[in-house]
Formats: structure tokens, C-alpha cells, sequence
């Protein structure tokens, strides 16, 4: 959420993030409503004062003992006339009470709308984010590592997990539905290897590992910003208003919502391993094979909450952009970092890097890992402040991106690590996590 005096002051910048973007919103109506919220506090402020102090007033003209009823007397006046003056305000006051309760609701209703438009305006991105309409305008920043070329026909994960007895897309679909799978034996284990390899690499470079909830209330959801436009993505339990959460950045970012921090504390660096939940609600027809784009998956995310200063967040989107490499790195996997254009950012994100590894079965790189800066927008929402050494309290700047997603990386350790006899070279890294073992053979 952006501050109210910030889209007032900038409304053209504004419209102009909601068009790169490309994101829905009613700035006018939103003006508008802000322009009649303000009037109605004004006049209400006024209303409300006019009765206390008529109150006031009445209760003193009412009592023989007070100042200034006594003040009256003393200039001429009789108690009739006192009395008479109490029952004048009376009845002012009573005048005024009904057209309080009337601006009252009105104040009600112009609130709500004005809660409700908050939510859908976006932020605008950072001068270095490229303008592009999806996707495939990214801009590429680097290249790491070398391709493999192979000496035989590469068979595609699927084709490899099934040979090795390790995946199983049909059963899963049987169980659960299209986008589901099941892992077995040794591909369970290399699931929960990169998973381990992760979380111990972030636990070592001071991140505090945390389990937290994978549903939450919506407020929640709301406060990170995955809702209102993100809705149609998550899995709602609507009957205890309740979701399912697509990333442990959810809980993680909102761990201290409504709390007021001690800037020397910060920042605070949080990892957790947890179970994500996506419906994938508009992507029929598109990555149906496979582990690419499923419903559910595990990942380990990193959060990382600072300061409100542009060139800290800046440092720390470095940080954790970097610890996201040194994993693709340690796996031996070959990847580009890309530079997310302004059509494929989210509401709150300000920039956005992204890790795209190779996936032989794709001929081309696929998203692996997101790396993205907030600045204020989710501490807005979630009222997630500090404190400075001048008692001065502000909102806080948030960070988050992905460790490692599985099954989504097994793709390409399966395909890149494949051997002509139909084996997979376990990673050395991984190795440690299963066994020693240097191979994954059909069981």
C-alpha cells in the first residue's frame, strides 16, 4: 500500500505504473473518495467538537455552584434566564446529533470504498526496471555456466523418473488431480536433498530457520499483497476465511504485522521450509507436463526485513539474490539472472530479479527463483514498524526470494546430470544428503 499523501502529491506516476504494470485501477475514484473522506473527518471533527463543548456548557449553566453560572449572575442575569440559555444549547445540540449520525454512515460507506482502492493501486517500479508487457521482455543481466551438450538422445525428466521408478505423474493425477505427482524412493530423497542443501547453506549465513503457518487468515494475505488481485490463485478455506499460502513469504513477511521495532534489531533475516499451494487459475493449456507448474511443492524462502532506506533494501536484494545463485552454483546447474520488466512485476514489487536455470527438455531456461524489493508497500499494509535512535517511528522495507523450489529444480539436476545408461549423476553437493551415493539407478 502506497501512502495517500504520496498518490495525491504524484497521480500521473500513478497512472503510469498502473499502465506498465498493466494493472486495473479507478485513481480518480479513488481522489474522489480520499477528497470526500477528508471533508466529512473535517465537518465531523467540527459537529463533534460544537456538541462536547455545548455539553460542557449545558452541565455548567445547570449548576448553581459552577463559574459560570455564577458569572452570569454577576452580570444581571436571573436564573430563568440561565436556565433558558441551558435549554437553547440543549436544543441546538439536539439539532445537531442527527445530522452527525447522518455524516456518520456516509463516513462509513466513503471509508470502506476507500479501504477497498487502496488495495488496487500499484507501486511504481524503479527507474532501472525495463518497460515490457510479459515475460519475454525480461532483460537478461548475465550468463552462468556452460550448457551440456550431449553425446546421446537426452530424455526429458518425466521419461527419466518413470524409467527410474522415482516419478510418478499418473498416479498423482489419480490422487489429486491434473498439475499433481507423486516422488518415490530416491526422488523423494533428492527432493528433500536440495531442500536440506538450502536451508543449511542459509542457516550458516545467519538466517533464523522458522516454521510457520501454510494457512493463514486473509488478513494476512492481504497485508503481503496477494490479495485482493492475487485471490484467484490461492486455495480458500472460505469457511473459517482462511488460505492456503503460495510461498512461506506470506507468514514470514508478516511475523511481526502490527508490531513497532527497535531499529537496532534489524534486519532481521528469516528462512523456513515450508509447503506452497498455487491453483495456477489461468494457465490451461500451458506447461501441462510435468513438474513445471504444479500445485503444490516445497521451497525454501528467505525474507529479509530492514530499515526504510532505498540504498539498504538495495544491498539486501544483492544479498539474497546472491545466496539464490550460490545454490544453482553449488548444484553445478547452468542459469541466467534476468532483469523482470514492469508487465511482469506484482502490485508491490518495485524491481525483480529473476534465476532462469536451463532445462534441456524446455531447450531453454525456466524460471527457477524470484528475488524481489518492496520498499514500505507490504509494512503499510501490515503495519510493520521501527523505531529510530530519535524515537521516530517508521515503516519498515521488505525483501524476499526463493532459496530452492522442488520439485521444480529436479528438472533440470534430472536432465543436465543424465547419463546414456538411463542413470543420474547425483550432484557432489547433494551427496552428502544421500548416503554418499554417487548415482540414482532404477529401483
Amino acid at each position: 500500500m502506497l501512502d495517500i499523501k504520496f498518490i495525491r502529491e504524484n497521480p500521473d506516476r500513478i497512472r503510469e505504473a498502473a499502465r506498465q504494470k498493466r494493472i486495473d485501477c479507478d485513481l480518480d475514484r479513488l481522489l474522489a473518495a480520499d477528497q470526500r473522506r477528508r471533508e466529512l473527518q473535517l465537518e465531523l471533527d467540527t459537529l463533534r467538537n460544537r456538541v462536547r463543548e455545548d455539553g460542557q456548557q449545558i452541565g455548567m449553566l445547570r449548576n448553581p455552584k459552577s463559574k459560570p453560572y455564577q458569572e452570569a449572575q454577576g452580570a444581571g442575569q436571573s436564573d430563568a434566564q440561565i436556565r433558558a440559555e441551558a435549554d437553547r444549547l440543549q436544543a441546538e445540540v439536539s439539532t445537531l446529533k442527527p445530522r452527525i449520525k447522518t455524516l456518520e454512515d456516509e463516513e462509513t460507506r466513503v471509508l470502506a470504498e476507500f479501504d477497498e482502492l487502496m488495495l488496487t493501486i500499484p507501486q511504481p517500479s524503479d527507474p532501472e526496471v525495463p518497460v515490457g508487457a510479459d515475460d519475454r521482455e525480461n532483460v537478461e543481466i548475465r550468463r552462468v555456466g556452460e550448457v551440456r551438450r550431449f553425446e546421446f538422445e537426452p530424455k526429458d525428466h518425466v521419461a527419466l523418473g518413470e524409467a527410474l521408478g522415482i516419478i510418478d505423474i499418473e498416479r498423482g493425477v489419480r490422487l489429486g488431480g491434473t498439475r499433481n505427482y507423486t516422488l518415490r524412493g530416491d526422488g523423494t530423497l533428492l527432493h528433500q536433498a536440495v531442500l536440506r542443501l538450502a536451508q543449511d547453506m542459509m542457516v550458516a549465513r545467519g538466517f533464523v530457520p522458522m516454521v510457520v503457518p501454510v494457512l493463514v487468515r486473509e488478513e494476512v494475505m492481504y497485508g503481503t499483497g496477494y490479495f485482493p488481485s492475487g485471490r484467484d490463485q490461492a486455495y480458500l478455506c472460505e469457511r473459517d476465511e482462511m488460505s492456503l499460502v503460495g510461498t512461506a513469504e506470506v507468514p514470514l513477511t508478516a511475523l511481526h504485522a502490527g508490531e513497532i521495532l527497535e531499529e537496532q534489531a534489524l534486519p532481521l533475516r528469516y528462512c523456513a521450509l515450508s509447503t506452497c499451494f498455487r491453483r495456477e487459475a489461468g494457465a490451461a493449456g500451458k506447461d501441462t507436463a510435468g513438474l513445471y507448474r504444479i500445485h503444490l511443492f516445497d521451497k525454501v524462502e528467505q525474507v529479509i526485513v530492514c530499515r526504510n532506506d532505498i540504498d539498504t533494501s538495495k544491498q539486501h536484494h544483492l544479498e539474497i539474490l546472491q545466496n539464490a545463485e550460490d545454490i544453482v552454483q553449488a548444484l553445478g546447474l547452468p542459469y541466467r539472472v534476468v532483469n523482470v520488466c514492469s508487465g511482469d512485476l506484482g502490485m508491490g514489487q518495485v524491481l525483480k530479479y529473476d534465476i532462469e536455470t536451463w532445462m534441456p527438455s524446455r531447450n531453454g531456461y525456466g524460471e527457477t527463483h524470484s528475488a524481489s524489493r518492496f520498499y514500505e508497500f507490504q509494512a503499510r499494509r501490515l503495519k510493520l514498524r521501527y523505531r529510530d535512535a530519535g524515537k521516530k517511528v517508521h515503516f519498515c522495507h521488505t525483501l524476499n526470494n526463493t532459496v530452492i523450489a522442488s520439485p521444480r529444480i529436479l528438472i533440470p539436476i534430472l536432465e543436465l546430470y543424465q547419463n546414456a545408461d538411463g542413470t543420474v549423476t547425483i550432484p557432489p553437493a547433494l551427496r552428502p544428503y544421500m548416503g554418499g551415493r554417487e548415482r540414482i539407478e532404477k529401483q
